[in-house]
């Protein structure tokens, strides 16, 4: 992990606003996430967290969780903003998603970043590993870290096996 300084988290700071904004889309009753993934100074995917094709018929996220003793991430009835952020890319762009980086950010309610716990979603990382992705971007507490997409999936395993 690489905590980002200067020029770095000036431009990370920059994608995670963009991030910010995308969230706001969001249709997920628990939470608002949004993601950008980034190659080259481009912007090449995009994503909220919602219901499967935005479709409000899915939505279940005030329901209690049918599987309660599942991980995490087994507790929602949305698309994660990285799952939709990683189809996106490779529809609009597909080789280019090799490399590229991943900014998460959530919002609150009144539509303000919220600062990252550690990673933990082996789904997520799982996915950008096949994908191609390079590195995962949060934005926590003592600022944005950077990491690479390998190093996020065994944080995110850890984490797993903890909880």
């Amino acid at each position: 992990m690489k905590q980002l300084q200067g020029r770095e988290e000036k431009e990370a700071v920059r994608w995670m606003n963009e991030a910010a904004r995308i969230a706001r889309s969001a249709l997920c009753l628990r939470s608002k996430c949004g993601t950008v993934i980034v190659n080259g100074g481009e912007v090449i995917g995009v994503g909220y967290n919602a219901p499967p094709l935005d479709d409000l018929a899915h939505r279940s996220c005030l329901e209690e969780p049918v599987f309660a003793r599942k991980q995490k991430y087994d507790r929602t009835c949305c698309m994660h903003a990285e799952w939709r952020a990683i189809t996106d890319a490779l529809k609009r762009s597909g080789a280019k998603i090799a490399g590229a980086k991943l900014y998460f950010i959530r919002i609150n309610d009144e539509g303000n970043i919220q600062r990252s716990g550690e990673p933990y979603c082996t789904v997520c990382s799982r996915l950008a590993l096949d994908a191609g992705i390079g590195h995962f971007l949060l934005w926590h507490e003592d600022g944005i870290a950077e990491y690479e997409t390998g190093e996020y999936h065994a944080l995110s395993r850890t984490h797993l096996n903890e909880t």
